[in-house]
């Protein structure tokens, strides 16, 4: 068979990851990024080989990288691995191919409805659960995960059967789910766990779950997002690398029971890494917090089914200002009390 020809724009940590993976199985994998100040003009897609570290060791794999796509043939499938505020554009890059299938993989909800909006073509949702750095020409990931994949919108079931297949063959477990709200909410309870709050609090996530304030604030929070899923018809499911059910379980268990035993399993699943938004706050990664898309995400549906979310609400309002503000993030260092506080005194005023 001929090889699937796969486009990844934004070879960050995840798209490099994944775009890696794909290779390994045999697909044909180019590498879509800015063009650094000092590349050649002619924009063609070079060969090159993209470094993967992982728990199967150091590999080298075989792809292309390119930095303007009127130099490229259309592929079969692009992977639109930029962070969500970069979507917008991400989308117009591949606005010449308006048949092509694409595929999401960005953190919260909305990028489907972003793409759909945009396009007409087949859409692919993706949630991937392995925690990925980038190292020097590549990415190491940190531990397993895996992902998961669904089809959205047109006619895309077989092309999400044959990406499962491949993730897997190479090593990235990966599972099919039919409804998409579900795998992407599900793994939007993942990516809210102990994110906003330890942004604010710069605490290590099993800190914020051992700690009986800051474990009530995150209760709180996930309680909301599951509410607000049931108001929208979704139900929780588990991702591969991501116990999501379990999680929920674990957080109706009484609090003296729940926070050593949910601080335990949090802190093994982050692999070491700290949470994106913490990242933000503490000035290691540049650009907007993903915080609107997170906990904003579950205020703004909350909000339209009339879901009471304040805790949300919050924490998304406080993310900005303290990432905007070092002043403000230093106020919250290490005090859950501080935080508490905040958001009662945010809720009070809206």
């Amino acid at each position: 068979m001929t090889p699937l020809r796969v486009l990844v724009v934004g070879p960050g940590a995840v798209g490099s990851l994944l775009g890696g993976m794909l290779a390994l199985a045999g697909a044909s994998v180019t590498l879509l990024g800015r063009r650094p100040p000092a590349a050649a003009d002619s924009g063609v897609g070079v060969p090159d080989v993209l470094q993967l570290e992982g728990p199967e060791g150091p590999r080298a794999i075989a792809v292309v990288r390119a930095h303007d796509p009127a130099t490229l043939e259309q592929p079969d499938l692009t992977i639109l691995a930029v962070k969500a505020f970069d979507l917008p554009g991400a989308l117009e890059i591949v606005a010449h191919w308006p048949a092509m299938p694409v595929m999401t993989v960005q953190n919260g909800v909305g990028a489907e409805e972003a793409a759909a909006a945009a396009r007409a073509s087949p859409i692919l949702a993706g949630s991937l659960t392995s925690a990925v750095e980038p190292i020097p020409g590549g990415v190491r990931r940190l531990r397993t995960g895996g992902i998961g994949v669904a089809a959205v919108r047109g006619d895309a079931g077989r092309l999400a059967v044959d990406l499962v297949a491949a993730f897997s063959a190479a090593g990235l477990p990966a599972v099919l789910f039919e409804d998409a709200a579900a795998m992407k909410w599900s793994k939007l309870i993942a990516n809210l766990v102990a994110n906003a709050t330890s942004a604010l609090l710069d605490m290590d996530p099993h800190a914020i779950y051992e700690d009986p304030r800051s474990f009530r604030i995150e209760r709180n929070q996930l309680q909301e997002a599951v509410a607000v899923m049931r108001g929208l018809g979704v139900h929780p499911v588990s991702l591969p690398g991501a116990h999501v059910l379990l999680l929920l379980r674990g957080l109706r268990l009484p609090e003296p029971i729940a926070r050593p035993i949910v601080a335990r399993a949090i802190g093994k699943a982050r692999g070491g890494k700290s949470p994106s938004l913490r990242l933000h706050v503490r000035g290691e990664t540049a650009g907007p917090t993903e915080a609107h898309w997170l906990n904003g995400a579950v205020a703004r549906a909350g909000a339209a089914l009339g879901v009471p979310t304040p805790v949300n609400a919050g924490l998304a309002a406080l993310v900005d200002e303290a990432a905007i503000d070092p002043d403000r993030a230093a106020w919250f260092e290490g005090r859950p009390d501080r935080l508490g506080d905040a958001l009662a005194a945010w809720e009070r005023s809206h």
